[in-house]
């Protein structure tokens, strides 16, 4: 076996893993409708091989970056103690790097005074895209993104938001019954639901209405 380690910067390896994480999962499902019983981190491995070749068809289903940027630094041109700039699950970087990778993006703004975001929430299945924001900055202060919630499970891109309780159960669409999990974590938590008789008629998954990544 070869086997590599390697590091790269934050706005770099960021969208690399993304996709890498989007291939892997493209990969893992059609083994599954297949019938191949391979683990998904052979489909990581065969992923990974198909990017570095140029044959890969991963893309990410979100966006490849998320900046946090105190706005007086932003404005500023550089950040003083205590200010934040830094991407999401990357690491601190330079204002000039995040002005950088604004150039070219869609903003979001949050506005927060430290304490948790937690009042948006409805009964669709849909995720207003104010909540999604909340949801992916993570929890505040730090705004340093999610993982996947099942126990072991280290994950950070290419996420799906799963309702806790389900929305075929009575569940809301909020902040406090919402989880991140990896696909592979979210079907068997949708399983676990169906055998518990909490998705009524069979239906879809928990919270597969409102899911996909983050």
């Amino acid at each position: 076996m070869v086997c590599v380690a390697g590091a790269l910067t934050p706005e770099v390896g960021i969208p690399f893993v993304n996709r890498l994480e989007a291939e892997a999962d493209r990969r893992y499902r059609q083994g599954r409708r297949e019938g191949v019983g391979e683990p998904r981190a052979a489909s990581v491995a065969d992923a990974f091989a198909a990017l570095v070749s140029g044959q890969g068809q991963g893309r990410a289903g979100r966006a490849d970056l998320v900046v946090v940027c105190d706005l007086s630094a932003y404005r500023r041109g550089h950040a003083h103690p205590g200010e934040a700039c830094h991407l999401v699950g990357g690491g601190p970087v330079p204002v000039e790097v995040a002005r950088q990778l604004s150039a070219d993006a869609f903003v979001k703004a949050v506005v927060h005074d430290g304490v948790r975001i937690d009042t948006v929430a409805h009964f669709g299945r849909r995720l207003p895209a104010e909540l999604r924001t909340a949801l992916e900055l993570g929890a505040p202060p730090d705004f340093d993104g999610v993982s996947c919630a099942e126990a072991g499970c280290e994950r950070r891109y290419h996420l799906e938001w799963d309702h806790v309780n389900p929305v075929a159960n009575g569940g809301e669409t909020s902040f406090d019954n919402l989880r991140p999990r990896c696909w592979p974590h979210h079907r068997d938590k949708t399983e676990r639901d169906r055998a518990a008789g909490l998705l009524s008629g069979g239906g879809g998954g928990a919270g597969s209405g409102g899911g996909g990544p983050p």
